[in-house]
């Protein structure tokens, strides 16, 4: 997992995010990872996030043309460019 490291942080943010950590039984690193999670709108988790990005993939209109079409022939023209 990458290392982020804040420098200079001013100290009132600093305590906030402590006292913030401490009401919730988290680490500073936790809470700084959940706010940034929240303030970047990815607040699902990942699994959450992948369930809903395969829910979004099946549900998707695959045109007839693609369907009919064999395989053999998509990759024949691939190969052709």
């Amino acid at each position: 997992m990458p290392l982020l490291q804040i420098r200079d942080c001013p100290e009132d943010i600093y305590k906030k995010i402590a006292h913030a950590a401490k009401n919730k039984k988290r680490t500073i690193a936790q809470q700084a990872v959940t706010l940034l999670e929240k303030s970047l709108g990815q607040e699902q988790t990942n699994t959450a996030r992948r369930k809903d990005l395969l829910k979004k993939i099946k549900e998707r209109e695959i045109p007839d043309y693609v369907k009919e079409a064999p395989a053999d022939a998509w990759i024949r023209e691939d190969r052709e460019r």
